[in-house]
């Protein structure tokens, strides 16, 4: 099969963050172009979209509905082979569903979709369907988070016993959802993010981040969520309490009002023998902590690493691969997976490695037992 990967898009129109993100991390490797897509939910706003894509105007549609079922109807080769979602929260459901049940595999922002019952209806179809589904929780493709996740696969670091997960940002800080300010709007308004802000948001990073690295999951958790902007209608920040499996515990934070901060992503993550740190506003260096020998600071691209950072790695050492390369590393390895299928074979292990429907919805159980438990005076909330 000697063409690209051809992509369709719901939602990332212009003046819109993510589907920018999308669009640049989808075409970085070479393996994938965009061929149409239905941009927003306002028919001239999607053309005007299309038309500043350099698409076709016959493959820029008014609605998902019109773009899934009509690309359907085209030859192989020439129609999309997957659709990618990159709408508010409420709107990931719908087409992901339709998309499913007409053939197309699917790359979906996160989380998942809007609650359990849509939650589970996905991991339903993608079940009964076999197509891939790719979730961008995009700071799983960073280099030194998969050689972190490799280092514990492999009982570098023993048994582990404590993980201190956190994303503190500022952004929120003020109630800048009442200015025009498009992404403040949507994920403050329970109506279009769900039943979770800060927590939904970013919590649902660092808690997919926990487990990816560790391998554990989280067995119960203890929360409390707090609005500190008056006049907001969801959380803008929360401490959690939580307990894996396999008897480890830890502490995840996240916070949209944590004044001054950007986007400071970090974990902690500590074994009987030593343990890992990284930062994902330096995401090119891993801590490592041992209990009898000196610290360590691994980098990317240098030294003898695991095949899993090696195989994410595009550059030399000393050229900071960031945020779009990682969210990069999900659609190539989603790519080269569909590839392979298309061809009738079997894709390489490495390519596998990219969040799933099941990592959706561990995401939107741990957004409802957040939610729950600060709310109970029980406290404590069980998966």
């Amino acid at each position: 099969m000697n063409r690209k990967i051809r992509m369709g898009m719901v939602g990332g129109g212009l003046g819109a963050f993510i589907g920018a993100v999308h669009r640049m991390a989808a075409a970085l490797d070479g393996e994938i172009e965009l061929v149409c897509g239905a941009f927003s939910g306002n028919p001239e706003k999607s053309r005007a979209s299309g038309e500043a894509l350099y698409l076709p105007a016959n493959r820029v549609y008014g609605d998902y509905e019109e773009m899934i079922l009509r690309e359907k109807q085209l030859p192989e080769g020439e129609r999309m082979d997957f659709v990618s979602i990159v709408t508010p929260n409420h709107l990931h459901f719908g087409p992901a569903k339709l998309a499913l049940e007409n053939g197309f595999p699917v790359v979906c922002d996160k989380p998942l979709c809007f609650n359990m019952e849509e939650a589970y209806e996905l991991q339903r179809l993608v079940r009964q369907t076999g197509l891939l589904f790719a979730l961008t929780h995009n700071y799983t493709g960073y280099p030194m988070v998969k050689q972190a996740r490799a280092m514990v696969r492999n009982g570098e670091l023993g048994k582990i016993r404590k993980v201190v997960v956190e994303y503190p940002q500022g952004w929120l800080s003020t109630k800048l959802e009442d200015s025009e300010q498009k992404q403040a709007s949507w994920r403050t308004d329970p109506q279009r993010s769900g039943i979770a802000g800060a927590m939904g948001d970013i919590g649902t990073h660092a808690e997919n981040l926990a487990e990816y690295i560790t391998g554990l999951r989280i067995t119960e958790l203890c929360a409390d969520l707090s609005t500190f902007v008056d006049g907001r209608l969801l959380d803008d920040d929360g401490n959690v309490l939580l307990h894996f499996d396999k008897g480890a515990k830890g502490i995840l934070h996240a916070s949209q009002i944590s004044a001054g901060e950007e986007n400071a992503l970090s974990i902690r993550v500590y074994g009987e023998k030593g343990g890992l740190e990284w930062h994902q506003m330096e995401p090119n260096s891993l801590i490592v902590r041992w209990l009898s020998q000196p610290m360590q600071v691994l980098r990317t691209g240098v030294g003898d690493l695991h095949p899993e950072a090696q195989a994410h790695t595009r550059i030399p050492a000393g050229h900071p691969e960031g945020y779009l390369e990682a969210f990069a590393n999900i659609y190539r390895n989603f790519a080269r997976c569909l590839r392979a299928r298309l061809q009738g074979q079997q894709p390489d292990p490495l390519c596998l490695d990219f969040p799933t429907v099941d990592d959706g919805v561990r995401g939107m159980l741990f957004i409802q037992k957040v939610v729950e438990s600060s709310k109970s005076d029980q406290k404590w909330a069980r998966f």
